[in-house]
């Protein structure tokens, strides 16, 4: 699935997100993965939204907002959906599985480089079983991440899932 930071115009984060002290930070390292209810949708589509701008620079405004309904509608109620909270309780990074695929992790920008993504990562590994990623192939931070995280690149496709020029590289667990 499919930025630059968010500015004028981004989406509109709570300031709960937003990491307090080092205190808050201390306790971040004890992640613990849970549910997302359904009402929590639109802040997980914020969520997104805020990842992808910070971390998606390749992706053209038009197809921010084309995704944007189609993650709320489609794609968060057709996987498993987890989530690592801030003590405020606000969601911060959350993952979506189906099968054994990791169909998206996204970060809260605030969050990033904490372990968020790997603990969430983890958890479908063991959990889930997950054993295959598709990433962006522009999305070079992500690449190493999952590479870092022992999976490698088993093929490529020139669009992602929608049909648009986005390349997509499909990695898997090593064995």
């Amino acid at each position: 699935m499919p930025g630059t930071p968010s500015g004028e115009g981004g989406p509109k984060v709570p300031p709960s997100v937003t990491p307090g002290n080092t205190s808050e930070s201390q306790q971040l390292l004890k992640y613990q993965v849970e549910q997302v209810q359904k009402a929590e949708y639109p802040d997980v589509v914020r969520l997104w939204e805020a990842s992808v701008r910070a971390t998606h620079a390749f992706l053209k405004e038009e197809d921010i907002e084309y995704f944007k309904p189609l993650i709320l509608n489609r794609y968060l109620g057709a996987v498993v959906l987890r989530c690592i909270r801030n003590p405020r309780k606000a969601i911060i990074g959350f993952a979506g599985f189906e099968g054994h695929h990791l169909e998206m992790l996204f970060i809260h920008p605030d969050y990033r480089g904490k372990g968020i993504g790997k603990a969430l990562l983890d958890y479908g590994i063991a959990q889930l079983q997950v054993r295959k990623v598709d990433v962006n192939e522009q999305n070079l931070q992500a690449v190493g991440f999952y590479q870092h995280c022992g999976f490698t690149i088993i093929g490529r496709s020139e669009r992602d899932a929608s049909g648009k020029p986005y390349p997509i590289l499909h990695m898997a667990l090593e064995a």
